[in-house]
């Protein structure tokens, strides 16, 4: 299963087991990731889970759908990194992945 690992805010670090299929923000709401709202639930209709992706899994993350950077708009300290993570769907291939919480969410 892969690992994720969320880095809130104050550096606290939180490494889950991500189930393959499963949303970078799902694993998060179910482990108690702290700075992860998900208002919306995962419907891409909010950017209440907004992470930074670590500048060595980008390309493997891929960007942002037209939809997402549309949500983007509305996140708090968007940078050239972040992602909303109900977007971001769990693969083998993100075995290690690191995300960074922002200060707070939009």
């Amino acid at each position: 299963m892969p690992k994720i690992t969320y880095v809130a805010f104050d550096g606290a670090r939180h490494e889950i087991d991500a189930p393959v299929g499963s949303t970078v923000m799902e694993n998060a709401v179910r482990n108690g990731v702290p700075g992860i709202e998900a208002e919306c639930g995962g419907a891409c209709a909010c950017a209440t889970c907004h992470v930074y992706v670590d500048e060595a899994w980008t390309e493997k993350v891929g960007p942002p759908e037209a939809m997402e950077e549309d949500m983007l708009d509305f996140g708090y300290d968007v940078r050239s990194n972040s992602r909303l993570s109900c977007q971001i769907q769990v693969s083998d291939e993100l075995d290690g992945l690191v995300v960074s919480v922002p200060e707070r969410q939009g």
